[in-house]
């Protein structure tokens, strides 16, 4: 195919995603997805199309720029930076161009800066050092051994067989299966070579006998040529002002060692077009690890036996006793004491100590810097006082070429590890979730040992039964992903379509054969995910405390994320109990509610309102309703976190309005919606209450007489209580009302975040 029809036929794809994007035409919006799926396939079926469409798709950047149509912006950029770590043949200028792209989009409101900003660390990188990003990523998501690059990644994917059926399970298991089966870890390791080699050499490398070498290595050889790339690739990428004519050195030498220098020599002469056009160099789909949710202490369990064998690895002096076998309570951590072998005479000083270093040197730096016994105070970061975000400061949720999230927390520990926690179902399991990671953070409060190691990203991919599957948008079930949907127009078209396709899947017959399975279209939509997906967007928990009718129980207490929906039982409670019924109160439909809640104002100030109404019934939902209520910080980011009073509820009361006439006494119903953050209802009448959280059925109290809501507030720490121990009464009383006044919030990753 000549270069104008190759060029005209990605200009259609990539046409053809713009209008999925731009469009809401019903021929469009079934195969939605697609568009992208099938544009990567084709430069991975063919690598010498990549420059092409880098060059298409940084024509419609610029257009998108200046036209100021920012909505398919971030989708473009994705995609085209999806390519450029896939791909060998890009050259320098477009590298360059791709990155001063990125520099002029950093003028421009998050997430935009934010997202151009990462872009254009790792394309400074990969202009440099190209193959650098797949490298890394291959390497990470793969547990491939590297000293120079020691990350760690793997994708949980978790299914509740309660929520999803027994065919879904089993049609996913394959899939990931039969993709990962012929993964093996020396295959990642030619990948890994192959690419470095063809990225930097270009033309002049001679792919099909660089394959046909690597193919017939053993695997000590290909352990040492793999250890060599990525020792020069790493060497080189780390030093301040790298230089792609030194890496093309390094390269040049190992791939004279791997075919000899007459490959080199044909290679920079020139030959045979058809047997030297590059290979198509696949890159390896993530580790995913399947799971049946069992219970909300699971997740603690994965995330601790994925550190497990790592452990002894890379770990301080200062964090010996934050062994997952036996953690020690933070505040005896708080001070760790160091006996001092320093008798102060200066003839018990070991041999050659006075000896004079020299200026400049490394020894000398360190001994000027280094402390000769006595006390040795832990400095905590002021992240750790409350770890709220375990992903770094806000906004920079990525650096460059590493996994998200990988700042050190603790002198000398980096968090090599990343688990993705990816979650398929609906509002339910959603809530599910939520609770697992309450658990999850109030033990670490109790024992620090996840947060300095690993970091953790959220993922979501809503699943609905079949028979709503249609509506998924209106889904009652699916009302997160619907809101997830209008934030970020690339989720909706990556992540929302893939409910009914994944229905269909499950309803083809099984084959065992894995050998069978080719472009896995399910797969690739969830690997594209969970690689592209890292904005999150922070959602509020809640916590609900109960007080049962039967007072020789104690309140019970919950967390919700999404709806608490309360309905009027037919019973009473006894006249002696809890709380007894009003006078005056006329018998009518529904129950006759006490409430009691801070209304929210646009000047922050708390106003307390007190109401009585007769009503059938009432709902809270956290979810704004339309993209117009969107701007509460509810779903903001962790900057703005301990503004808890922005923190809204919508409460929606269907209320019994009586009226009187000449006919006689009627009751009509009518719908009240206000906002709070806090608030209490109480049965006045004997009437017993059901409250139902997150549409679970497992998550249901019946005879309830009062409850109260109030946004779940991030569980305090043992090291912030243990770093107060010296601080005046008064100071102690601020630090704690501070600590108790910030919410916590569970963020669930996206492509962009939420785009106004």
């Amino acid at each position: 195919m000549e270069s104008s029809d190759v060029e005209l036929d990605l200009q259609r794809s990539v046409q053809a995603v713009l209008r999925e994007l731009s469009a809401q035409a019903p021929a469009l919006q079934s195969n939605r997805g697609m568009w992208r799926w099938s544009l990567h396939k084709k430069v991975e079926r063919d690598p010498g199309k990549s420059p092409a469409l880098v060059r298409i798709l940084l024509r419609e950047l610029e257009k998108a720029e200046s036209e100021d149509a920012r909505h398919i912006i971030i989708p473009l950029l994705h995609t085209l930076m999806y390519v450029l770590t896939k791909a060998t043949g890009i050259t320098e200028e477009l590298h360059r161009r791709t990155y001063t792209f990125c520099t002029r989009l950093l003028t421009l409101p998050a997430p935009y800066c934010t997202i151009a900003l990462d872009c254009a660390i790792r394309l400074k990188t990969e202009t440099a050092v190209p193959g650098t990003l797949y490298q890394r990523l291959v390497i990470a998501e793969q547990n491939l051994t590297s000293e120079l690059y020691p990350y760690r990644e793997r994708v949980f994917l978790f299914v509740d067989p309660e929520l999803v059926s027994p065919s879904v399970c089993s049609a996913l298991l394959l899939e990931i299966e039969a993709a990962q089966g012929q993964q093996t870890p020396e295959a990642c390791m030619r990948h890994v070579v192959s690419h470095a080699l063809q990225a930097a050499l270009g033309e002049a490398c001679h792919a099909g006998a660089l394959q046909r070498k690597l193919l017939a290595s053993s695997r000590p050889a290909l352990e040492r040529y793999f250890h060599a790339v990525v020792t020069a690739v790493e060497q080189m990428a780390r030093e301040p002002s790298p230089s792609r004519e030194g890496h093309l050195e390094r390269l040049e030498e190992i791939y004279c060692s791997l075919l000899g220098p007459a490959a080199t020599a044909r290679g920079r002469c020139g030959g045979d077009p058809l047997q030297d056009r590059p290979l198509s160099v696949p890159l390896p789909s993530p580790r995913i690890t399947f799971h049946l949710w069992t219970d909300e202490e699971q997740l603690w369990k994965e995330l601790v036996l994925f550190l497990r064998p790592q452990t002894q690895l890379r770990l301080s002096a200062d964090l010996e006793a934050l062994d997952l076998q036996g953690l020690l309570p933070d505040w005896e951590l708080a001070w760790a004491s160091m006996l001092s072998t320093d008798s102060g005479i200066e003839r018990d000083l070991p041999p050659g100590a006075d000896e004079l270093l020299a200026p400049g040197s490394p020894e000398a730096e360190r001994a000027g810097l280094q402390r000769k016994g006595g006390i040795k105070k832990r400095v905590w970061p002021a992240d750790i006082v409350m770890p709220s975000s375990w992903d770094g400061p806000p906004g920079l949720h990525r650096r460059t070429g590493r996994p998200s999230g990988d700042g050190e927390l603790l002198p000398g520990v980096s968090r090599l590890h990343t688990a993705r926690v990816l979650v398929l179902g609906d509002d339910r399991m959603l809530g599910r979730l939520a609770r697992a990671y309450h658990n999850l953070r109030k033990r670490e409060t109790q024992r620090f040992c996840l947060t300095p190691r690993l970091s953790l990203q959220l993922y979501y991919i809503p699943l609905v039964a079949p028979q709503t599957s249609a509506a998924s948008r209106h889904s009652e079930l699916g009302e997160l992903a619907a809101f997830l949907g209008r934030m970020d127009p690339w989720y909706e078209s990556i992540v929302n379509t893939l409910c009914p396709t994944i229905h269909k899947l499950a309803e083809m017959p099984l084959s065992l054969d894995t050998s069978q399975t080719v472009d896995p279209f399910i797969l690739d939509a969830i690997t594209y995910y969970v690689r592209m997906g890292t904005q999150p967007i922070y959602f509020q928990i809640y916590t609900v405390k109960i007080f049962s009718g039967d007072l020789s129980q104690d309140p019970a207490e919950d967390i919700f994320l999404t709806e608490l929906k309360v309905k009027i039982q037919d019973s009473k409670f006894p006249k002696d109990s809890f709380s007894p019924r009003r006078r005056g109160v006329a018998e009518g439909p529904g129950a006759e509610l006490s409430i009691c809640y801070q209304k929210a104002l646009l000047s922050h100030r708390t106003r307390e309102v007190t109401v009585s109404l007769r009503a059938t019934g009432l709902v809270l939902k956290t979810l704004p309703a339309s993209d117009t209520e969107v701007s509460g910080p509810t779903h903001c980011t962790p900057t703005a976190a301990p503004d808890t009073d922005h923190t809204c509820l919508k409460v929606s009361v269907t209320e019994i309005v009586k009226t009187s006439n000449l006919a006689g006494r009627s009751f009509s119903v009518v719908t009240n919606t206000f906002r709070t953050a806090h608030i209490q209802i109480q049965s006045q009448d004997r009437r017993l209450l059901t409250l139902s959280l997150d549409k679970d059925s497992c998550h249901t109290y019946k005879d309830v007489v009062r409850f109260e809501v109030a946004p779940c507030p991030e569980p305090c720490s043992g090291t912030h209580k243990s770093k107060v121990l010296g601080l005046s009464s008064h100071r102690q009383e601020m630090e704690r009302n501070k600590a108790k006044a910030k919410p916590l919030l569970m963020p669930i990753n996206t492509f962009s975040g939420i785009v106004q």
